[in-house]
């Protein structure tokens, strides 16, 4: 599905240009928190597109390249002709600078991570800020000179010129990234800069947008069938809510059992949407083809394409059976898309691989459906909440596409997994017997690649490590390991040890997003 479109011309848009960044969908998600639309579109559009959308304010992203290369992208000169707010965030500041007569370098003194700014400069963009903020950075450039009909609003001891605003045009500049959490007060600078500088309206709301997609998904299927991959997580159930309220009948579910979910998993998806949702679900036991071409493949990049290429020939094989197919629908996110290098400009750097994210094998006869394509997990959550989802359903805790297969590491058999599901189940059990689930937003078991000596009883024990995986985030772009209890940690390496005779030890991972992901593989 294509991105968000606007139909309904007087709803304010703010529209984010992309140079690759990491960061650029957080952008639009904080702009949408404040109940402004926001679009996404490549450095590079099209002047008619953009006129097209017809936005109130135009936000420039950050981006990994360097300005100080020739070949590296710039802003097209049409965005400085609208007469239209500007604001550059990053790469985004740099480019405006280099383009309007200034200068930037590299430098020798790079800033990532918590930098204080000092606002040396009153300013519509700071409005009803201190003086002094915490804000974070990530940039190796930065501007030397300032361009002319620029003055200089905030400065960090490293980069002297960490934000300026042009002395006549609504064009600002930030070094800093305010759509990050780590940023103090960064809501507050883009709200000034879409409400106070472009005077957009704050009217795009939730239900707007279900009412929006559920007329895109008619339009696009019209007589057609969909067929949907339901794995039971929220991205595909919301999904399958959305697919189900807008085409109803006409959606067939297929749900593949491939071994690699958590422990009663298979049988809990079936009961909640064939008996309680009234969709249309056809469960594909495929545990045995799921192990067979995953047997000796240790290398996580591809397992994970193996498992997506599976998953494919499984959908293709259920299509063929049916009658009248021709979408396939997947509940791919935003985070999915960033993380797989999915932004149009191809300007972003590849974290991770996903099976459901890149489109589909040229061979496979199915056209790709994606409705929540542009959308963040608790955006989801949103929608599957006014699509009448029950609550315990939403709240689950993020599963990935491939499973248990990315938190086994190394090959996938079918003890391991028996073990892994094991492990699982006694840490979310505990998670939610302690009250402790909802106060974390993912928590799940690794099966580590190693054996350890362990003493149970009498007996001396050679068997595997299990590693505990917990964190807090708001938009899963960045995570802080959770800082669980020590004696529940305590309590739960001894109930997985005694109950689980081949595991000898349980460690817990205290890495945060960055540097580590959240997932191993």
């Amino acid at each position: 599905m294509t991105k968000l479109s606007v139909e309904d011309k007087k709803i304010d848009t703010i529209l984010v240009l992309d140079f690759g960044s990491q960061y650029t969908q957080l952008i639009a998600r904080r702009i949408r928190e404040s109940n402004v639309y926001s679009e996404i579109l490549p450095w590079d559009i099209d002047e008619s597109k953009i006129i097209d959308l017809n936005p109130k304010g135009i936000i420039l992203s950050g981006g990994p390249n360097s300005v100080t290369e020739s070949y590296t992208p710039r802003l097209p000169q049409c965005v400085f002709e609208l007469g239209i707010p500007i604001l550059g965030i990053c790469y985004g500041m740099q480019t405006l600078a280099e383009q309007m007569g200034g200068h930037v370098i590299s430098s020798d003194q790079k800033e990532f991570g918590h930098s204080e700014l000092t606002i040396v400069k009153d300013s519509v963009l700071f409005k009803n800020l201190k003086k002094q903020i915490n804000v974070w950075m990530s940039h190796g450039d930065q501007v030397q000179d300032i361009p002319d009909e620029f003055d200089l609003i905030a400065a960090t001891e490293t980069a002297p010129i960490s934000a300026m605003e042009h002395i006549n045009l609504p064009i600002y500049a930030i070094q800093f990234h305010p759509e990050v959490t780590h940023t103090e007060d960064g809501k507050t600078i883009l709200d000034n800069f879409i409400f106070e500088i472009c005077g957009a309206s704050s009217e795009w709301v939730m239900g707007d947008l279900i009412t929006q997609r559920i007329q895109e998904i008619k339009e696009k299927v019209q007589t057609n069938k969909v067929l949907l991959g339901l794995s039971g997580g929220v991205d595909s159930s919301v999904t399958a809510a959305l697919l189900h309220k807008a085409i109803g009948k006409k959606l067939t579910c297929v749900f593949v059992d491939n071994g690699l979910l958590r422990k009663g998993e298979a049988n809990e998806v079936m009961q909640t949407f064939k008996d309680n949702m009234n969709l249309n679900v056809i469960k594909s036991d495929s545990k045995e083809v799921f192990l067979r071409h995953l047997k000796n493949v240790d290398d996580p990049e591809q397992k994970r394409k193996i498992i997506g290429r599976t998953f494919i020939d499984v959908f293709d094989a259920e299509a063929i059976k049916l009658k009248d197919i021709k979408y396939l629908a997947q509940g791919t996110i935003y985070p999915d898309v960033i993380e797989s290098s999915g932004s149009e400009s191809k300007e972003a750097r590849v974290i991770k691989s996903h099976h459901n994210v890149g489109g589909l094998p040229e061979e496979m006869k199915l056209e790709l459906i994606e409705p929540l394509r542009d959308l963040f997990k608790d955006e989801v959550r949103k929608m599957g909440i006014e699509l009448g989802i029950s609550k315990e359903m939403i709240e689950r805790h993020p599963f990935p596409g491939p499973g248990l297969g990315v938190r086994i590491i190394g090959e996938i058999t079918k003890d391991k997994t028996e073990i892994l599901q094991e492990a699982d189940h006694i840490f979310i059990e505990e998670l939610i017997k302690a009250k402790l689930y909802d106060k974390v937003s993912q928590a799940f078991a690794v099966l580590l690649p190693v054996k350890s000596v362990g003493v149970v009883g009498d007996e001396r024990r050679y068997a595997d490590v299990i590693g505990l995986r917990a964190v807090e985030t708001v938009d899963f772009m960045t995570a802080r390991w959770a800082h669980l209890p020590y004696d529940f940690l305590e309590h739960v390496s001894n109930r997985i040890v005694n109950e689980i005779q081949d595991v000898s030890r349980v460690v817990y991972d205290i890495s945060s997003k960055p540097p580590a992901t959240i997932e191993w593989e």
